[in-house]
């Protein structure tokens, strides 16, 4: 047997073992019977299809694809995988990443995260990575769909990340301006706009309209990066199709709701982010979770428990905005509301790929989401706000990215870290233990 295999096979264990000189923590996993192929059934499992939930299942998976889901006897043709007292999930998709290598979409598959929406990166990976997704092979990599390069003023905010970006200096370069990016790859348009910001300058109200207005000539969404109610009002009001980051400089007021829900506008709160900034982030419990922490790598791990700039920092100013127990409120508003809300994390910024959208869902239910809503933020919302009709859902004709977890993340939604298994395009992928867990303090 297999470092992996015997690895996988002890998971269920109870008490710490030595495995090939990896320390597996205790935890509720256990272990299933490995399939070899893209077809199998999932039987008797609790389904969440992306917008509500149906007990005792059987998941029909040919091919790669969904081809049946109910309750009528499984083919006898097909590997059995046992979903009874699991829960069958979408593939999660995080709505707000930032993609640097293969790496980045590796570790999001190995916590579930099968699709990452990218908000910027460089050009060579938008040309190396962006076309992967159309692949249906067996794959370790999640999806990617990206903005490519961004929308900024010179000298705006993103500008001290080194990545080449043209900036935007008026309204008169918003088509050519899009039409570049659109000819580069990026699949859809991130705008920056911080109005009244600190430290940074930003692109005119004129600007913003403008470049918003070019997209939609192309017919691709306009993503626009806001962390001021101020910046809101003004995308809203440009037609903004969804706000990347929360508004925590104050509470939001019911006619911006309302115009929100109105024009159908997705907001992507980022909270993780926001906690971080606010010395309140979930980077280190989800580092402790036993259900995590033996996945997470020491790049992982150093980004979850990365410190928030401090008062000294030329920062300060800009992230004295961010405030939790606002943007928490905030978006209690915004779904009370009937605005639709996008599970993402930021990550790597403050955060790590795949392990910070877990705790990204724990906020969301704190800021008033019931379980279901926040899990619906992550893989049915996302996928229709990002016009991704394969994904999402756990339909006839889907494509099989699919998460298994021990429990029921409707009652309690911390389940989704108990992850028995990863299926992408139908394949599950190998999860490898990629590194000893730190000794705790005082241990020998």
């Amino acid at each position: 047997m297999t470092k992996h295999l015997l690895s996988r096979a002890l998971l269920g264990l109870a008490t710490l073992l030595a495995v090939a000189c990896t320390t597996v923590p205790p935890g509720p996993i256990t272990a299933h019977a490995t399939v070899p192929g893209n077809s199998f059934v999932i039987r008797d499992v609790r389904v969440f299809d992306g917008s509500a939930s149906v007990e005792h299942a059987n998941v029909v998976v040919r091919g790669g694809r969904i081809e049946s889901v109910g309750r009528r006897r499984p083919p006898a043709d097909l590997p059995i995988i046992e979903g009874s007292g699991r829960t069958l999930l979408p593939g999660l998709i995080d709505s707000h990443g930032h993609v640097g290598s293969e790496t980045s979409l590796r570790d999001a598959t190995r916590f579930g995260v099968t699709t990452v929406l990218d908000m910027l990166t460089r050009l060579e990976i938008v040309r190396t990575l962006r076309s992967q997704r159309a692949r249906s092979d067996r794959t370790d990599l999640a999806d990617m769909w990206t903005a490519g390069l961004f929308a900024t003023s010179p000298r705006g905010l993103g500008s001290q990340f080194g990545i080449p970006a043209p900036p935007v200096s008026g309204p008169e370069d918003a088509d050519a301006w899009v039409r570049a990016r659109i000819a580069e790859g990026s699949d859809y348009i991130k705008i920056i706009y911080e109005p009244s910001a600190p430290i940074f300058t930003t692109i005119s109200r004129e600007t913003l309209a403008a470049l918003i207005a070019a997209a939609h000539r192309e017919r691709v969404l306009a993503v626009v990066h806001v962390s001021s109610i101020e910046g809101a009002r003004d995308a809203v009001a440009a037609g903004a199709d969804v706000l990347a980051h929360g508004f925590s400089d104050a509470l939001i007021d019911d006619t911006l709701v309302r115009q929100m829900s109105a024009r159908g506008i997705f907001v992507n709160p980022t909270l993780s982010l926001t906690g971080a900034f606010d010395g309140q982030g979930p980077g280190a419990a989800l580092a402790a979770d036993p259900r995590l922490s033996p996945w997470i790598s020491d790049a992982q791990r150093r980004g979850l428990v990365a410190p928030t700039p401090g008062p000294n920092s030329p920062l300060a100013p800009y992230l004295a905005r961010f405030d939790l127990a606002r943007a928490t409120e905030n978006v209690r508003r915004l779904r009370a509301g009937g605005v639709r809300i996008l599970a993402g994390t930021d990550a790597p910024n403050l955060g790590a790929h795949g392990v910070t959208l877990h705790g990204e869902l724990l906020l969301l239910t704190r800021a008033g989401l019931s379980p279901a809503e926040a899990l619906r933020a992550a893989t049915l919302a996302p996928a229709q706000a990002f016009r991704l009709a394969d994904r999402g859902r756990i339909a006839v004709g889907a494509r099989a990215d699919l998460l298994l977890v021990d429990g029921n993340p409707m009652r309690d939604i911390t389940a989704t870290r108990a992850i028995v298994a990863v299926f992408k395009n139908g394949f599950e992928v190998p999860r490898p233990l990629p590194v000893a867990p730190p000794a705790a303090v005082g241990s020998q």
